[in-house]
């Protein structure tokens, strides 16, 4: 957004609440309760006196002004229904009238209005939700989620709801800390609940909207409620929404990125007395487009192809195509290695031009060049039973269910259109000499599979193959002229789980709540494919030169299984259970002590393995398992002997707790201070070589967290500023990278410290501000080194970095007696000499030189020649600042009921949300940053009487803004660049709907 922009935007909005510059919560309605009557249940809107609830009594309701009063938010953040104002946490609450009005439709609104909270898109299919600094850094079958995702209390493993439209809720809670005597999990980040709207049994209601907006936008809400009686019920509610793509292919003319979905929940509600609710819930989400996992790519172009993109500034160009895996295996050089007679078939030389040569990439942030367009497919179901019975002195609740996910999408993994490959001349030669009679008559299977209308009719490539056979096994996306670079990401997951908690509802100073939980999770499938014809090309003429050199007859040729590069979860397994309590010590009418404890115990089972050109197989067959040396892969480096996969198993057990002291100065302020343990299991890496030197396990984290907090109101409801602080000490935060096109888990310990306001003003009941402002400060505390993947010198003038021709992985090579750069490139140029590869070369923008190599020759006499072949040169992290986590962040926003004397009214509302600067890299370098950015929505809505009917006009992301949000670093493999994740652009319409 432009200065001029944002500063309009911020006295136009400062103009509206001048009358009291309060800081605001985000709880801003006006008009909404929640549940007091049970969990999940609705309850009257009118004041209420003081009344028992469940181990806490609730504070009089403040009846100076009934206008004000109404404006409590009831939730059950503490299992039980308490004013917003009376928990001792730092919590946010949106009811169904704040979802409305403050257009919070996705995760990606919901966090503009949050303090201390980020939500972006990440890489595979993923999103981070992070809650002060910390979030889904870890990447990985095995990785646990930070900030735990709740719907109806029970707690999603994984799930596709941050995909989906938000629609028919009662209410969302965010809890900010460590959450684990309470809720499902452990969590250490946070907690968001999600808690659907239930039937009410006294009367039939129904609502609908529809909404139709720019990117011929159409999407349509529907609600119906029925009672059966006035002890059953059904409501039943839906969205569908179909829009068209944010962002345009030059390629084909064609928008992409768009969006086809439906959801929709049943409900069915059971109360056969005034004690005993039964809930029965099934909710249903699909979509089916060509919404793109990636938006954008951007790179400064590294014109040796040893890294692909320099690592000093992020610029609107592509990688270069040499530094890819594709490449590099089906170079000449790399064919020479292998056998000097099949240079002539290389698809290029690593010294000559590359496959994006002359590529242009468009700098608008919307706009691609692209030649495989995206699919994306991905449904969930979920089942859920929630029982309530008050048994007087003790309530139980109960909480069950099943769930079952599936995700699978595909993109251009490059986001560009490579050089045509029409005339290449490797593939002239193919043609030309794989013939009958031709001493490369072995490679005949090979030039009728890949290109069987010659060199100039287009090149063949493979699926993303289950079976691992791709094109030679029959399974092909088509001839192109060009090489297509895709990749393939998909998951099928389904968990059971079941909690249930009892809850005292004694006289006396004492309380209690004690509960259990046990979660069983199972996720199939999770794989990654990359494919490109490059690698489907080195699969077969590899293949094929090895069974020859072997003397198997040619048959119809040979390949290497996978001819694809693909990163295989086959299932990994949670169980998961937890033994989780709180006490309550009501010493006074003011004074209140609680006290929790958890024990929690998590066993994951796992097994994967890498495939890429490991197996021996004829042309022709229908499965890996039919390659002749398949017996004798071994699929698990780390472990003695022959693993057909790498099979791990790792479990973790904690105790861990909370303390809280909270004192109620008045019936309105309240103070509290608290201390409290959060926990997350580690989990499995992938199996990677040992000369990577990662760990096949990582820990898991531990947080403990400090924290003061005030709420207050004035004025009877007028005004009210929520404060917090906190402290943080992690041991063994999880943070991942990417190391040889797999994504690695590391561990490091981090303090973090901030403050929080949240604040809501209505001066008059028509207008309502709110407020919200948040600092945050995080640092790794103690010595950390790692490898950072953009630059594996680590900064040093004397070392010479290697992209390795057998893998497209980056190496190092260091002068042991540091300093000494003539020693270090003169050993490089020796060693690539006796394999026909060249000697170092300066890279621009890097102290360190370059050159294509085999790390393992050079490795093979390092010692003795005073050098050593490192995976990288380590940096220390102690001090930076962790990812997604903004030093600033604050919104506002203000709405004013205009009253007609007919009952109808018109409300005016403007919201303005910025979030500053933040690191997307742990290793905080100068292409890590990310610039902060504002979001301004507004919108205006007429209202007839008793809102019967409504018509609205909106506009979100006023300004247009394209700001970025997160960023993921590819692999050395794929030339290093970098994947960007932006908020959705300037979306604007009109809706119209009615309720009754």
């Amino acid at each position: 957004m432009a200065k001029f922009e944002l500063l309009a935007a911020s006295a136009m909005i400062l103009l509206s609440i001048a009358p009291a510059m309060a800081q605001t919560a985000t709880t801003t309605s006006a008009e909404n309760t929640a549940p007091t009557n049970g969990p999940g249940q609705e309850a009257p809107s009118t004041p209420t006196t003081s009344t028992q609830t469940t181990s806490t009594q609730t504070a009089p309701a403040d009846t100076s002004s009934s206008a004000y009063a109404s404006q409590d938010i009831v939730i059950t953040a503490q299992r039980q229904s308490q004013r917003l104002q009376d928990v001792p946490i730092a919590v946010s609450a949106f009811t169904a009238d704040n979802i409305a009005k403050q257009q919070i439709v996705n995760p990606s609104a919901l966090q503009q209005t949050l303090p201390n909270v980020t939500f972006t898109k990440t890489n595979f299919t993923t999103s981070s939700f992070t809650i002060r600094g910390i979030g889904d850094l870890c990447t990985g079958a095995t990785c646990d989620t930070a900030t735990a995702i709740h719907v109806n209390d029970m707690p999603l493993v994984t799930t596709r709801l941050f995909e989906s439209e938000f629609f028919d809720l009662e209410r969302i809670e965010v809890l900010r800390g460590p959450q684990g005597t309470l809720f499902g999990r452990n969590a250490t980040s946070g907690v968001v609940n999600f808690i659907s709207a239930k039937p009410d049994l006294s009367a039939i209601h129904s609502a609908a909207e529809f909404e139709y907006g720019n990117y011929d936008s159409k999407r349509v809400k529907a609600m119906f409620n029925l009672p059966f009686t006035d002890t059953l019920g059904i409501r039943v509610a839906g969205t569908y929404l179909n829009r068209d793509g944010y962002t345009k292919n030059l390629y084909d003319g064609r928008k992409i990125d768009g969006r086809d979905l439906y959801s929709v929940r049943g409900t069915l509600s059971w109360e056969p007395t005034s004690a005993t609710r039964i809930d029965l819930i099934g909710y249903y989400f699909r979509e089916k487009d060509d919404r793109s996992r990636l938006q954008k790519q951007l790179c400064h172009r590294d014109p040796t192809g040893v890294l692909g993109c320099l690592p000093d500034r992020l610029a609107n160009e592509t990688a270069n195509g040499n530094s890819t895996l594709a490449a590099v295996l089906s170079s000449n050089e790399f064919f020479a290695v292998n056998n000097p007679a099949l240079a002539r078939f290389g698809l290029q030389s690593l010294y000559g031009q590359d496959s994006y040569a002359g590529v242009v990439n468009p700098r608008d942030v919307r706009t691609v060049s692209l030649d495989y367009s995206p699919t994306y497919f991905a449904k969930e179901e979920q089942y859920t039973a929630k029982i309530f019975h008050d048994f007087g002195p003790v309530s139980l609740n109960f909480t069950g269910g099943y769930t079952r996910n599936v995700v699978d999408s595909g993109t251009d993994y490059n986001l560009a259109v490579e050089n045509s490959l029409t005339n290449n001349a490797g593939l002239a030669t193919l043609n030309a000499l794989a013939r009958t009679g031709s001493p490369f008559a072995f490679l005949n299977g090979v030039r009728q599979t890949l290109i069987p209308n010659g060199p100039a009719g287009g090149a063949c490539q493979s699926a993303a193959d289950p079976n691992n056979v791709g094109i030679y096994g029959g399974n092909s996306i088509g001839c192109y002229p060009q090489s297509l670079d895709f990749d393939r990401s998909r998951q099928k997951n389904r968990q059971y789980s079941a909690e249930a908690h009892l809850d005292s509802n004694f006289d006396g100073m004492f309380n209690f709540l004690l509960g259990g939980i046990y979660v069983d999770s199972k996720s199939t499938n999770t794989d990654y494919f990359v494919n490109a014809f490059g690698l489907d090309y080195a699969s077969g003429i590899l293949g094929s030169a090895n069974a020859a050199g072997l003397g198997l007859p040619a048959g119809n040729g040979y390949f290497l299984a996978t001819p694809f590069y693909r990163n295989s979860d086959t299932e990994f397994r949670l169980k998961s259970y937890g033994i989780f309590g709180e006490t309550y010590f009501k010493f006074t009418d003011a004074l209140k002590l609680t006290v929790g404890l958890r024990y929690n115990r998590d066993k994951k089972t796992d097994q994967a393995r890498n495939l890429a050109l490991n197996v021996l197989t004829p042309i022709g067959a229908t499965g890996i398992e039919q390659g002749l040396n398949y017996g004798t892969v071994d699929f698990d480096p780390n472990l003695p002997g022959r693993q057909e996969f790498a099979n791990a198993q790792v479990s973790f057990s904690r105790l861990t707790g909370r303390a809280v002291l909270d004192y109620r100065i008045t019936e309105n302020n309240l103070l509290y201070a608290s201390y409290s343990r959060g926990y997350k299991s580690g989990g499995i890496n992938p199996p990677l070589l040992p000369l990577f030197n990662v760990s096949s396990t990582f820990e898991p984290e531990q947080v403990n967290a400090y924290e003061i907090g005030s709420k207050n109101t004035f004025g009877g409801g007028q005004f009210r500023l929520n404060l917090t602080g906190f402290y943080y000490q992690y041991k063994n935060l999880q943070l991942s990278r990417i190391v040889a096109r797999t994504s690695v888990n590391d561990n490091v310990n981090a303090d973090i410290y901030g403050v929080e306001a949240e604040a809501i003003m209505s001066p008059i009941p028509a207008f309502v501000v709110n407020m919200n402002a948040s600092y945050l400060h995080s640092k790794v505390s103690s010595d950390k080194f790692l490898v950072n993947p953009r630059d594996v010198s680590g900064g040093r003038a004397d070392a010479v970095i290697i992209k390795d021709i057998t893998n497209a992985s980056n190496c190092v090579v260091v002068p042991n007696a540091a300093g000494n750069a003539a020693l270090s490139n003169g050993y490089v140029t020796v060693v690539n000499r006796a394999v026909g590869l060249r000697g170092p070369t300066a890279i621009p923008t890097v102290a360190a030189t370059g050159a294509f190599g085999i790390c393992s020759a050079l490795g093979a006499n390092a010692a003795a020649s005073g050098v050593s072949v490192l995976d990288g040169v380590t940096t220390n992290i102690r001090g930076n600042r962790l990812p997604q986590a903004p030093t600033y962040k604050w919104s506002v926003g203000a709405q004013y009921t205009i009253d007609f004397a007919n009952g109808m009214n018109l409300v005016p509302r403007a919201d303005l949300n910025y979030t500053g600067g933040f690191a997307a890299s742990i290793f905080n370098t100068t292409v890590d940053r990310i610039p902060g950015y504002a979001v301004v929505n507004m919108q205006v809505q007429l209202n007839a009487r008793e809102d019967r009917f409504y018509v609205r006009g909106f506009v979100q992301n006023l300004a247009n803004n394209n700001a970025i949000t997160g960023q993921y670093v590819t692999d050395q493999s794929a030339g290093l660049f970098t994947n960007i994740f932006t908020i959705e652009p300037r979306r604007y319409g009109v809706a119209a709907g009615f309720k009754f």
